[in-house]
C-alpha cells in the first residue's frame, strides 16, 4: 500500500462495499442534525441582520423587529407546507432541481440548480464565518485570526463528510441538540427574568428616516432565517425507509424549532433593548445580559460557534448530490457523479470546500459582507421548486391535487414576493452580484454539456470511415498476449482494439462495473464490434477502476510467465486544456497501480477528439 492509500485509509477510514449504503441511512433524530443544523443555526445572526437595518433609523424604531419576525415566521409555515407536498410528490427526493426540469422545462431546472449551488457554497461561507464571529466575541484576542480560523474550520468539516454520512451525522448530533437547548435554555430563563433593570437604552444617532423601503430592506435581511428549509427535500433518500415520511416528520420538527427560537430571540433583543454592535454578536450580548459572564456565557457561545460551524454541513449532505444530478446530466464533469470510498461523493465535498475556501478568503471571513448575497439563491429555488409543483399537480390530477396546487401555488406567489423584495432592496449591497452569477454559473452547465454532446458525437462508431479505422490485421506467428480495457464501446476502443489485434492475438477485453452497469446493454455492443474477442466483465464493489484491473492484470500475468504481457488502455485527448478537467484522470492511477504489481508493459493508445 502506498503512502497516499495509508494516509487516505487513516484520514477517512477504510473502503466501504456499495452493499453498504443501506447502512449509511440516517434515523429522524441524526437527520435533524445533519440536514437542519444550517436552518437552526441562523437564529444566531437572522435577528441581528434584522437590528442591523433599522438601527439606521435610529433605536427608536427597533421594536419593529418583532412584528418582521413574525411575518418571516408566516413565510416559514408556508413554505414548510409546500415542501411537505413536494416531499409527497417526489419520494426519492425533490430537489429544486428535479422539480423544475421536470414541470418547467432545461433552463428553469439549470437556473434552480445554478441557485442552489450559489446558495450551497454562500451556506459554508457565512455558516463558518458567522461561528468564527462567535468565537472572536468571546475571545477578541483570535479576532486578528480570522481568516485562517475559517479555513481550518472547513478543513475540519470537509475531513468528516469524508469519512460517510453515518460517521458525520454521529459526530454532528451532539453540538446541534446541545444548541437547541442552550438557546431554549436562554429564551426561558430570559423570559422567567423579565426586561432586565441594568437594561440602559441606546441612544443610536439617526442615519436614514423610517420608511416603507427600509422596514423591506430589514424583512429581506431577516429571511436568511429561511436558508436551508429546503435541504431536507433535497435529501429524501438519506433517510432510513419510509425515506419520504421520515423526512415529511423531520422537516415539520425542524421549523417548529427554528420558529419557536428566532421568536424567542427577537422578543428578548426587544424587552432588552440590544443594538448590533462590531465584535459582539445579539446572542452573545443576551448572553451577557442573562447570564452574565460565568460559565452558562461560555457555553452558550461554544454552543453557538459549533452549531454556527457545523451548519455548513448541510450543504456538505446536499451540495456533492446536486453535483452528482447535474454530473449524470452532463451538466458538470463526470468526476462529480461517482462515490467515493466512504460511499459518499468525495469530489463533490472537495470542490465544495475549495469554493468555499476562496470565499473565506476573498471576503476575510466577515459575514456582513457575505450575507447579502445569501437569499437571493435561496428564494429562486424555492419560487422555482413550488412553480414547478403546481404545474406538477395540474398535470398528474392525483388524489388531493387541488389542495396541493393551493399550497403550492401559494408557496409560489409568497416566495416570488420575498424574492423580488430581496433583490430590490439587497442589489446594491451585493445581490447584483448574484442576479451576475446565476446565468454566468448556467452557461457553464451548457458549456461542459455541449463538450460531452460534441465528444459523444466524435466516439460514435457508426459510419466508420475505414481509410481512417483500417481493417484489423491478423498475425501469422503468436504474438505476446495482452489486455485490453475497455470503458466504453466507441471510436477510441475501436482504435485500442485495432492496434492491440496488430500485436497481439490473444486479446482479453476487460470492463470494470464500477456503477450497476447494464451488463447484457455492453456485451452486445461489443459483439456487434468483435465477436471473436470475450468481453469480460469485473465487479467492483468499492466502486474503483484501480483495484479490480490491477488484481486481474497481475493474476493474467503470472500465467503468462514466460512472456511480455501487453497491458492497452485507450485514452482520448481533448482540443482544449481545460476540457481535461471535465474527465477523469484514471489513466496515472492505473498506471501507478500497474507498476506496484510490477506490469512492465503499459501502452496508451490516444484518439483525438
Amino acid at each position: 500500500m502506498s503512502f497516499y492509500s495509508r494516509l487516505k485509509r487513516y484520514a477517512i477510514g477504510p473502503s466501504l462495499p456499495t452493499s453498504a449504503a443501506s447502512q449509511e441511512r440516517l434515523s429522524i433524530p441524526t437527520a435533524l442534525a445533519v440536514l437542519s443544523s444550517d436552518a437552526l443555526s441562523s437564529v444566531a445572526y437572522a435577528t441581528e441582520e434584522i437590528l442591523h437595518v433599522l438601527v439606521l433609523a435610529g433605536s427608536g424604531v427597533l421594536g419593529l423587529s418583532l412584528p418582521i419576525a413574525l411575518g418571516i415566521i408566516g413565510l416559514l409555515v408556508v413554505v414548510t407546507l409546500s415542501y411537505r407536498q413536494t416531499i409527497r410528490a417526489y419520494p426519492s427526493g425533490g430537489g429544486a432541481y428535479t422539480v423544475a426540469r421536470e414541470n418547467l422545462g432545461l433552463y428553469p431546472g439549470l437556473l434552480a440548480a445554478a441557485a442552489l449551488t450559489i446558495d450551497y457554497i454562500l451556506t459554508v461561507t457565512v455558516s463558518i464565518a458567522a461561528g468564527i464571529a462567535a468565537l472572536t466575541s468571546a475571545v477578541p484576542s483570535l479576532y486578528p485570526f480570522t481568516v485562517e480560523l475559517c479555513l481550518l474550520a472547513i478543513v475540519f468539516i470537509a475531513l468528516a463528510n469524508l469519512r460517510g454520512l453515518r460517521e458525520s451525522g454521529r459526530l454532528f448530533v451532539v453540538p446541534t441538540y446541545v444548541f437547541i437547548v442552550s438557546i431554549f435554555v436562554l429564551i426561558l430563563v430570559g423570559l422567567v427574568q423579565g426586561n432586565s433593570p441594568t437594561t440602559i437604552a441606546p441612544n443610536m444617532p439617526v442615519k436614514e428616516s423610517l420608511s416603507v423601503f427600509l422596514i423591506l430592506r430589514a424583512f429581506a435581511a431577516g429571511c436568511t432565517a429561511m436558508t436551508g428549509v429546503e435541504a431536507i427535500s433535497n435529501g429524501v433518500l438519506a433517510f432510513h425507509p419510509p425515506e419520504w415520511k421520515n423526512a415529511r416528520s423531520t422537516l415539520l420538527i425542524m421549523s417548529g424549532l427554528l420558529g419557536s427560537m428566532f421568536l424567542g430571540i427577537t422578543y428578548l433583543a426587544n424587552v432588552r433593548q440590544i443594538v448590533p454592535v462590531d465584535g459582539q454578536t445579539v446572542v452573545s450580548q443576551l448572553g451577557r445580559q442573562i447570564f452574565g459572564n460565568g460559565f452558562f456565557y461560555y457555553f452558550l457561545q461554544i454552543a453557538t460557534l459549533l452549531i454556527l460551524v457545523l451548519a455548513a454541513n448541510t450543504s456538505y449532505a446536499d451540495f456533492p448530490r446536486l453535483a452528482s444530478l447535474l454530473a449524470r446530466d452532463r451538466f458538470l464533469p463526470r468526476q462529480l457523479m461517482l462515490q467515493g470510498d466512504r460511499l459518499v461523493f468525495s469530489n463533490g465535498i472537495l470542490l465544495l470546500s475549495l469554493l468555499a475556501a476562496v470565499l473565506i478568503v476573498v471576503f476575510r471571513g466577515n459575514v456582513n459582507a457575505i450575507i447579502p448575497l445569501y437569499a437571493v439563491g435561496v428564494f429562486t429555488s424555492f419560487t422555482l421548486s413550488q412553480a414547478g409543483m403546481v404545474r406538477h399537480w395540474f398535470r398528474t390530477k392525483e388524489r388531493g391535487w387541488r389542495t396541493s396546487a393551493v399550497i403550492n401555488g401559494l408557496g409560489a406567489i409568497v416566495t416570488t414576493i420575498v424574492f423580488t423584495i430581496i433583490v430590490s432592496t439587497k442589489f446594491v449591497e451585493g445581490a447584483w452580484l448574484v442576479t451576475i452569477l446565476i446565468p454566468l454559473v448556467v452557461w457553464i452547465f451548457l458549456t461542459i454539456r455541449r463538450h460531452y454532446h460534441r465528444m459523444s458525437e466524435r466516439l460514435q462508431i457508426t459510419e466508420l470511415n475505414r481509410d481512417r479505422y483500417p481493417l484489423r490485421p491478423q498475425l501469422d506467428t503468436n504474438a505476446h498476449p495482452a489486455v485490453l480495457l475497455v470503458g466504453g464501446v466507441h471510436r477510441g476502443t475501436i482504435e485500442a482494439l485495432d492496434y492491440t489485434r496488430s500485436i497481439s492475438d490473444e486479446i482479453v477485453a476487460v470492463h470494470i462495473d464500477v456503477n450497476s452497469t447494464d451488463r447484457s446493454m455492453i456485451q452486445q455492443q461489443w459483439q456487434s464490434v468483435e465477436p471473436d474477442i470475450p468481453l469480460i466483465i469485473l465487479d467492483s464493489p468499492y466502486r474503483s477502476i484501480v483495484q479490480p484491473l490491477s488484481e486481474f492484470v497481475h493474476n493474467f500475468e503470472i500465467a503468462h510467465p514466460h512472456t511480455f504481457c501487453t497491458i492497452v488502455i485507450p485514452v482520448f485527448v481533448t482540443r482544449h486544456w481545460w476540457e481535461n478537467l471535465l474527465h477523469n484522470q484514471t489513466i496515472w492511477f492505473l498506471k501507478s497501480a500497474l507498476r506496484e504489481k510490477r506490469s512492465r508493459i503499459i501502452t496508451t493508445v490516444e484518439y483525438y477528439l
